[in-house]
């Protein structure tokens, strides 16, 4: 039990408050918030636009007890640090409990876990630092532009469509891109291609039969069209003699993939896991804020999951490179640690989303998880030790066949040195691994040919999105943040404005009307009429 002087530590959660409490011991009291306490009123836009954009903060009804407790506590405490999320939205909270409990400046202190774990939260309490207001204008600005936008468009909304429906600064975008791509598929008009493959010898067996794809005239690439040019194509070569005109055998490497961010932490849960974004950042979430694993005790198994950063600390990296060359050899560890490039645009607060110590392995933990827990777990585990990991190698040849001008290409790959696929593989492996080797071949040598095939295709419109294909386009285009992906889906899916076939989203009629209705009436608007101050900090 903490002293009745202890300092008191603020999270956001219980879970995470046992957690750390546990870590700290005696001399502090560990609470949870319970996420905001003080925010913009519901039942107004809460904006002062006329002067300045001043926002009008109320303490949140219902949260009574919840703020009086806290002021009960902070009030004897012998110092108050405040241990909000390591995020834009953290800061916010613990500069709103600062000022919701009265906290003078000597006794509040900000600290920050990028991992819940012994090591890090006890250094974090010796290492604190001021609130960073710089991050809490940030949050600030983007609470007000949302409020701009969605107090007075939903209103607008109400009356033109029907009432209950709401616009967004994020969701009506979203909704927007599901439109666009409806009416890019609505639009597209099919082209012909066909296909013209040649089954070739060069001996009686079948392992001496392969085959090679069409690939152009005099060396240079050329596109089939139509049944003429195919025909013209195998009338040129149906009775003239094929030769082997170049052979090229090259080891060719393929690199890991970076660890995970939060949006491609989310991509990848779903493509892979069947999970939804929201889903996955509620298992992260457990994952991160601690779980009973027996002999050690209470540990966050992850770092904190959003982030838009691709850094890894060098000591996880040593921890990585020592794992990978005591469980899988040397040979399977590069000669240096991989180093990620983060984007230019990026907050870069976090590390990647990583395993907080490696050596508590997917099996080690198997029993402490729930089955959820354990194949994201799995996953996030397999994904960071294989972006530490060495190249693949392949063994790729690649021969071409001309006959009367026309050549056709062959190509095999095999794995030569498996390097982080012994770990984990993204699944976007060589489409030609699984076909039959090629025959030994050497320039200037005849083949026969045994079979000519064709076949006619048609260009395919744009595929639909799914969940994880609109969060990286979200992601490319710069639309929200790794905090608002999940419940951006989830909010245009429980307002109808899109719904889920199997796994692609569609429009609904309602999502294509108030696209509709806000593309026309807002169609020139490019920046909104906010102070350069609340602008420039929207980019932070």
């Amino acid at each position: 039990m903490a002293k009745s002087n202890a300092a008191l530590v603020i999270v956001e959660s219980p879970a995470k408050a046992k957690t750390i409490e546990k870590y700290l011991g005696k001399e502090y009291k560990v609470t949870a918030s319970m996420g905001h306490l003080r925010d913009l009123p519901k039942s107004t836009i809460g904006v002062d636009i006329e002067n300045g954009f001043i926002p009008n903060y109320q303490p949140i009804k219902g949260r009574e007890e919840k703020i009086a407790e806290l002021k009960s506590a902070a009030k004897k405490a012998s110092m108050v640090y405040l241990a909000t999320d390591p995020d834009r939205e953290g800061e916010a909270i613990s500069w709103h409990l600062k000022v919701l409990l009265d906290l003078p400046d000597e006794k509040t202190r900000r600290v920050t876990f990028n991992e819940i774990t012994k090591k890090v939260v006890t250094e974090s309490i010796a290492n604190p630092r001021a609130i960073d207001m710089d991050l809490v204008d940030a949050q600030q600005a983007r609470r007000i532009l949302d409020r701009i936008v969605g107090y007075q468009l939903s209103p607008m909304l109400w009356v033109k469509i029907k009432r209950g429906l709401s616009a967004g600064r994020v969701q009506s975008v979203a909704t927007r891109m599901v439109v666009d791509r409806e009416n890019e598929i609505r639009a597209f008009v099919p082209e012909e291609y066909w296909l013209l493959d040649v089954s070739l010898s060069c001996g009686d067996s079948e392992d001496e039969r392969f085959t090679a794809h069409y690939y152009g005239m005099n060396g240079k690439k050329r596109e089939l069209h139509n049944a003429e040019e195919v025909a013209e194509v195998e009338s040129a070569i149906k009775d003239a003699p094929f030769s082997i005109s170049a052979v090229r055998r090259v080891d060719r490497q393929r690199s890991p993939s970076a660890p995970f961010i939060t949006s491609t932490l989310q991509q990848e849960a779903s493509r892979k896991l069947n999970m939804t974004p929201r889903r996955t950042m509620s298992i992260a979430q457990t994952l991160y804020e601690g779980v009973n694993v027996e002999g050690v005790g209470t540990v966050g198994l992850i770092t904190y999951m959003r982030t838009d950063s691709l850094r890894i600390s060098q000591e996880a990296q040593t921890a990585a490179r020592s794992f990978i060359k005591e469980n899988y050899g040397n040979e399977y560890c590069p000669a240096s640690p991989k180093v990620y490039k983060t984007k230019k645009e990026a907050q870069d607060a976090h590390e990647a989303i990583r395993p907080s110590d490696v050596y508590l392995t997917p099996d080690r933990v198997r029993k402490d998880l729930t089955p959820e827990q354990h194949r994201l777990y799995k996953l996030i585990w397999n994904r960071f030790m294989a972006s530490q990991m060495a190249n693949v190698v392949y063994d790729s040849v690649s021969i071409d066949a001309v006959s009367a001008g026309h050549m056709f290409r062959a190509t095999h790959s095999a794995i030569k040195f498996p390097g982080f696929t012994k770990v984990y593989d993204s699944g976007e492996d060589e489409p030609n691994l699984k076909q039959r080797p090629l025959p030994s071949l050497s320039e200037g040598q005849e083949v026969s040919l045994q079979n000519i095939i064709k076949e006619q295709k048609f260009t395919q419109p744009p595929a639909r999105y799914t969940e994880d294909t609109l969060i990286r386009a979200m992601e490319e285009k710069g639309i929200g943040r790794p905090s608002t992906y999940a419940p951006t889906m989830s909010t245009i899916l429980d307002r109808e404005y899109v719904v889920k076939e199997g796994k692609v989203l569609k429009p609904t009629a309602l999502g294509e009307t108030v696209t509709g209705f806000m593309t026309e009436r807002f169609e020139n608007i490019e920046t909104l009429p906010l102070l350069p101050r609340w602008r420039k900090l929207l980019t932070r």
